[in-house]
């Protein structure tokens, strides 16, 4: 191959491995929208065109490693905070790179919020926006390499 094809070739390959980053399966850092630090990794799996998410690592300074959702309301009440599943239900948007209909619990406070996915960046960002009604809030979340 001449140099001018084989960076043709390399800049294709880079764009559709960046391609097929957008979306929101994999691992995630959740930094905080309020404090901008960040609280948990996040792990987004992808079941028969179904998304889920659960906290595989948690960040925050003052994690206890047996900490329990004693919040929650639902089956995930007293669960383990780590590997506890906090989205739920999320599918693609057709026609849309955005991922909906489904909720995102927030283990602090056990509520459950509608939940909109949309990565950002080729990929390399997601928006995580939690809804209940007309009221809303957006974070963005970074993929962990």
């Amino acid at each position: 191959m001449h140099m001018k094809q084989l960076l043709t070739t390399a800049l294709l390959l880079a764009a559709n491995a960046a391609f097929a980053q957008a979306t929101p399966v994999g691992l995630w850092r959740n930094i905080d929208d309020k404090t901008g630090e960040a609280k948990a990794e996040i792990r987004v799996v992808d079941n028969g065109g179904v998304l889920s998410g659960r906290v595989e690592k948690r960040l925050v300074k003052d994690a206890k490693p047996d900490a329990v959702c004693d919040e929650c309301k639902d089956d995930r009440k007293g669960k383990p905070m780590q590997g506890l599943e906090i989205i739920r239900g999320v599918r693609k948007a057709e026609g849309k790179d955005v991922w909906e209909g489904g909720k995102i619990l927030d283990p602090e406070n056990g509520r459950e919020y509608t939940l909109r996915l949309t990565p950002t960046d080729g990929g390399a960002k997601l928006d995580v926006r939690g809804s209940f009604g007309p009221f809303g809030r957006t974070q963005t979340w970074v993929r962990v390499q």
